[in-house]
């Protein structure tokens, strides 16, 4: 089960047609198997109810690999955003050595 339906993704990603809904729905999916392996199960990863901050971070992280879609990027300057993805992620991420 999705933690980030079609829906909010379009509506976060402002995509009001059907012609990428495909596409989305991986980069979903790419963001919430990221997410989960971040976790290392530590927030019982395969839970079907993710807090509001972590179903923020799939949605940016979705829109992340749906706007940039290769690996690398030519004559563009590129900085983390702050509180971004991994703020968000570490903050429910049990730490231990």
């Amino acid at each position: 089960m999705t933690q980030v339906s079609l829906e909010d993704a379009k509506l976060h990603l402002n995509v009001t047609t059907d012609e990428d809904d495909a596409l989305i729905l991986k980069k979903i999916d790419a963001a919430e198997a990221w997410i989960g392996l971040w976790l290392e199960d530590t927030f019982r990863v395969h839970a079907s109810d993710w807090p509001d901050d972590l179903r923020q971070a799939v949605l940016m992280l979705t829109a992340h690999f749906y706007e940039n879609r290769e690996a690398s990027l030519v004559g563009v300057s590129a900085e983390a955003v702050p509180f971004g993805v991994q703020e968000i992620i570490d903050a429910h991420r049990v730490w231990g050595f």
